[in-house]
């Protein structure tokens, strides 16, 4: 049986058709413009990207300093003891006789066996003539000790001098820290401070917020160590204790840190 419509019913039904249409063109072309915004004019896509992306790759490279200070805990000594004599033997006799002595005070004195240890033995001719002919004999001992109490150090100086009498031969001494770990780690934490103050300062003077970090590397820089003075023990000051002054040892870290700008 066919439908009959009357002329109000498709005016209807075509009104409803040509909303459906326009509502589907409408939503189509909203997706479409969300996904790819039309570039600014004389700006291609690519262009865009790239300029959006070359900011975040720019980095600054700075170098920071930490530079602490610590008073030494132990004094390493050079003596030893130097002998004259007619033959190798009688020369060796009395450089043997005078270590023994300096070793035994300072054992007496409270220093440990390991830290006593021979460090050189020479023997060498003398000769008072063209002859080609010796006519004594010298020998020279070397001892590395470590004293690890400054309080009581000079004393020790003076007793070993005084033990191995007038062949004592002090060649020199260095005081030293006999752990560095927690200076060094104060020493760290200075130089990155110092590195990303700067790296601030200049991302700020640029116009920049400072991004991450990148990379890091530490450059450890060698100090010189205070080396104090010390009278050379001899007859006349044997009696007297050798003044230790322990100063400062300096201990500087050099880190190279680069950065990224934001």
């Amino acid at each position: 049986m066919a439908v009959q419509f009357s002329s109000t019913q498709r005016a209807i039904a075509a009104g409803v058709a040509s909303a459906g249409l326009l509502i589907g063109a409408f939503t189509l072309g909203a997706g479409q413009g969300s996904a790819a915004p039309a570039p600014a004019s004389g700006v291609t896509g690519n262009a865009a990207l790239t300029a959006a992306a070359a900011p975040a790759g720019t980095r600054i490279t700075v170098t920071g300093t930490g530079n602490v200070s610590g008073v030494p805990n132990q004094l390493a000594l050079s003596m030893g003891v130097q002998t004259s004599g007619t033959s190798v033997a009688a020369a060796l006799r009395q450089a043997n006789s005078a270590v023994r002595s300096i070793t035994a005070v300072l054992r007496h004195g409270g220093v440990g066996a390991p830290d006593i240890q021979t460090s050189g033995l020479s023997i060498y001719p003398n000769y008072s003539s063209s002859s080609g002919v010796p006519d004594g004999y010298q020998v020279s001992e070397q001892l590395t000790i470590t004293l690890r109490r400054l309080s009581v150090a000079g004393s020790q100086i003076s007793a070993a001098a005084r033990a191995g009498g007038n062949a004592t031969v002090i060649d020199g001494v260095s005081l030293n820290l006999s752990d560095t770990s927690a200076l060094l780690a104060s020493a760290r934490a200075r130089a990155v401070a110092d590195a990303k103050a700067k790296a601030t300062a200049y991302a700020r003077a640029l116009g920049r917020p400072l991004g991450p970090v990148v990379s890091m590397s530490e450059t450890p820089v060698a100090q010189p160590y205070p080396v104090p003075e010390f009278a050379t023990p001899n007859a006349s000051r044997a009696a007297s204790s050798v003044p230790v002054h322990p100063g400062t040892q300096q201990l500087s870290v050099t880190v190279t840190v680069i950065f990224a700008l934001g």
